[in-house]
């Protein structure tokens, strides 16, 4: 009850006779006997808060300053009567559903249907009997509370809803702005919350939600966060993981930041589950008034901006709002545009980095790398728009293109005489999910003619631990193809040995980071070494990234590695620049 006031959403799904009781009530008479005489009676039943205005004229006015309940009018006044002002109300935005029961001495039907057709929502003849009123009011009261509950409240965790929050931003505005203070938004995003529904089903992902606005709660409500001057702290769910905070009457900047690392530290702690420890972190942002927006919706973007540079930050971490992070919100929600047209309009193409015999020289195949070419902005980066993709759910038809287009390359470059080129293709996570990725092999593998041992598959090391059963099928069912297997970045993750020794893999890929020191930093030898000799214990090839130097390559020929790639031989190169060099590198003419 009490929609505008109410801080615990969940107190509205189980009203009784106390809520109602703390509604606020106005009434327009111009008879103040007859609103003494209608008060005391409520006040006998145990309502305590009442408007009275004796002047129709100024019903309005307090209507929108007040914000009532409920609304017990009179039809019958001087200057403007009940009717005129029903009309108002049921115009006006704001008050369109407030709950209306006349009060009308009139019982004569076309009364009673002009003021139904107006808007009214109940009658009360006069005089007023007491037993009557009590129980109208009682009934109006409870289906305002469970309209309210529909309309105002989210269904899962009990919060106020986008709607709701608006409105007391709006009202936090007005108030922080005649006491000249600063309003700030919260808005709280869950990181990865998405690996928990595809890992645990929706049912689980709903009892996270659940606990994680307990955890908010904790701290939004606690007597350190709540002003003595202003309790309207709000928190809202505004759909999926994505929740924001109204922190009323701030004194200093500082303050919203101390609350957001409560937050941060708050989710720290794991989340008990059907007898599972969950772990989640969130990413915030923050907006302030009057700085970053004067309206709620611009502070609500403001904050969501926020938010989404936190997460590209790293996550798990609270940023401000800025003109900086609004300008990269502007070029962000631009280059999404773009992205999603980039595969229809053919701006998309591949490059290739030989991958070179440790010990020949010799190209033996390449890993394909995407490119964007923006008509505009020329040459995009991978880093700036595959993670977008993947945010976009752009990632799959990507992922299945680039897979056709390696498959139909390389079968074109053998056909014409480069040889038995091995063509290595990065799959996404989002990508290696599908349940019918291993179809997408064989129908790229038969679409292009390629022969399956001149495909190899490569996952990240993370991605094939999130889930080892289900890698471990995929695997498979990928290998029974005849296709090759590659774990890319390995060392970076956090591989168990024994799942290791369980994956039908044929490579291991020696990350870029472990070789940029060596063999000057003797700590990162022995890494190199460990995994490699771990790597041919376990009877895998071994591919080395980010080979820049003759000292590296030097270092590297002691050891037992097989394949190398980086730009001491050659930087990815798109399609006929690679055809070029490997033609080089054989010494003879291939047919083009």
């Amino acid at each position: 009850m009490d929609t505008q006031r109410r801080i615990k959403g969940s107190d509205s799904a189980r009203l009784n006779d106390t809520d109602f009781k703390d509604a606020l009530l106005m009434m327009v008479d111009d008879e103040p006997i007859m609103m003494e005489l209608v008060q005391a009676f409520l006040e006998d039943e145990g309502y305590q808060r009442f408007i009275s205005v004796e002047d129709p004229r100024e019903a309005m006015a307090v209507l929108e300053k007040r914000r009532p309940d409920i609304l017990l009018l009179d039809l019958v006044m001087p200057e403007i009567s009940g009717f005129e002002i029903l009309s108002q109300i049921r115009q006006h935005q704001e008050f369109a559903y407030l709950p209306v029961i006349v009060l009308t001495s009139s019982s004569d039907a076309p009364t009673k249907l002009k003021a139904l057709e107006l808007g009214a929502t109940d009658f009360l003849a006069k005089p007023v009997d007491a037993s009557e009123l009590i129980l109208r009011l009682r009934n109006t009261l409870a289906l305002k509370a469970y309209l309210d509950q529909l309309a105002y409240y989210d269904g899962l965790t009990q919060l106020p809803n986008r709607k709701l929050f608006i409105d007391r931003l709006g009202w936090a505005l007005q108030s922080a702005a005649v006491i000249a203070k600063q309003v700030a938004v919260l808005s709280i995003a869950l990181d990865r919350f998405g690996q928990i529904n595809e890992s645990f089903g929706v049912q689980v992902g709903d009892r996270v939600l659940q606990a994680v606005t307990e955890r908010i709660q904790e701290v939004v409500q606690s007597e350190e966060v709540v002003s003595s001057e202003d309790n309207s702290q709000c928190l809202a769910r505004l759909g999926g993981d994505e929740f924001t905070a109204l922190l009323p009457v701030l004194e200093r900047p500082e303050e919203a930041a101390a609350i957001a690392r409560k937050i941060i530290n708050n989710l720290h702690h794991p989340f008990e589950i059907n007898g599972q420890q969950l772990f989640v972190t969130a990413s915030i942002g923050i907006s302030l008034s009057p700085d970053d927006g004067h309206y709620p919706e611009q502070l609500i973007q403001s904050a969501s901006s926020a938010m989404r540079h936190a997460k590209e930050q790293g996550k798990d971490l609270y940023r401000f709002y800025s003109s900086t992070i609004n300008e990269q919100s502007r070029k962000r929600l631009a280059l999404e545009g773009d992205l999603r047209q980039a595969l229809a309009n053919h701006q998309l193409e591949l490059h290739y980095q030989p991958k070179v015999d440790i010990h020949t020289h010799q190209t033996i195949g390449m890993e394909t790398l995407i490119r964007w070419v923006h008509p505009q902005k020329g040459m995009i980066p991978p880093d700036q728009f595959v993670p977008l993709a993947e945010e976009l759910g752009l990632i799959v038809p990507i992922g299945s293109w680039i897979l056709q287009q390696a498959c139909l390359q390389t079968a074109q470059w053998t056909r014409a005489g480069l040889g038995a080129l091995k063509v290595c293709v990065n799959v996404s996570g989002q990508q290696f999910k599908e349940s019918d990725f291993p179809s997408r092999v064989t129908e790229a593998l038969q679409q292009s003619g390629l022969q399956p041992q001149q495909l190899v598959i490569e996952i990240t090391e993370s991605m094939a631990m999130q889930d080892v059963q289900a890698t471990i099928k995929v695997l498979k069912a990928i290998k029974q193809l005849g296709v090759g297997l590659s774990i890319d970045d390995f060392g970076t993750g956090y591989s168990s040995l024994s799942y290791l020794k369980r994956f039908p893999i044929d490579e291991l890929k020696v990350d870029r980071a472990f070789i940029m020191e060596v063999p000057d930093n003797q700590d990162e030898v022995l890494i190199v070494q460990a995994i490699i000799a771990m790597a041919k214990a376990l009877q895998l090839g071994v591919v080395v990234e980010g080979v820049e130097t003759q000292e590296q390559l030097d270092f590297l020929k002691t050891t037992d590695s097989d394949v190398i790639q980086g730009y001491y031989f050659s930087k990815p190169l798109p399609a006929e620049a690679f055809r070029e060099y490997v033609h080089q590198s054989l010494g003879n003419t291939p047919e083009p």
